[in-house]
């Protein structure tokens, strides 16, 4: 039904409610309608707890932000000890090309966040990123 994805298989709690999908977010502990984008999301938070031990207490997501008078939102924040923001993720739905606009987005989002990592991914591609103070430089691996 959904895309198999390019990271490990998430124990996800699916329900049905009128026809449509609905997972228990593994952040928010809360029925979210299943969207494409939604699977990603879910996928690579579980593999960020499950597979690069970051905690899930210290994620949030859709994290609301204004960019020049625009509300945006986040899809994936990890927060460092002190509470500092030290990992973005921007999800895409499988089908969705990962292009240079969407490095556009995250690094725009982290103009206010400012966190040293970056990653947008669409569950099939991956591309990851540090933040330097020459800008941006790919990373292989988190």
């Amino acid at each position: 039904m959904f895309t198999n994805l390019n990271l490990p298989k998430a124990k996800l709690r699916l329900q049905e409610r009128d026809g449509q999908l609905y997972v228990n977010c593994l952040v928010r502990k809360k029925y979210i309608l299943l969207t494409p984008e939604e699977w990603v999301r879910q996928h690579m938070i579980s593999y960020l707890v499950n597979h690069k031990s970051y905690l899930l207490g210290r994620m949030a997501v859709e994290v609301s932000l204004k960019v020049n008078s625009l509300s945006k939102r986040a899809d994936i924040v990890h927060y460092d000890e002190t509470l500092r923001p030290e990992l973005i993720v921007e999800c895409k739905a499988p089908e969705v090309k990962l292009t240079s606009e969407t490095v556009f987005q995250i690094a725009t989002y982290n103009s206010k966040l400012n966190a040293r990592i970056l990653v947008i991914t669409n569950g099939l591609q991956h591309f990851l990123y540090e933040k330097t103070e020459n800008g941006l430089v790919s990373l292989e691996d988190l």
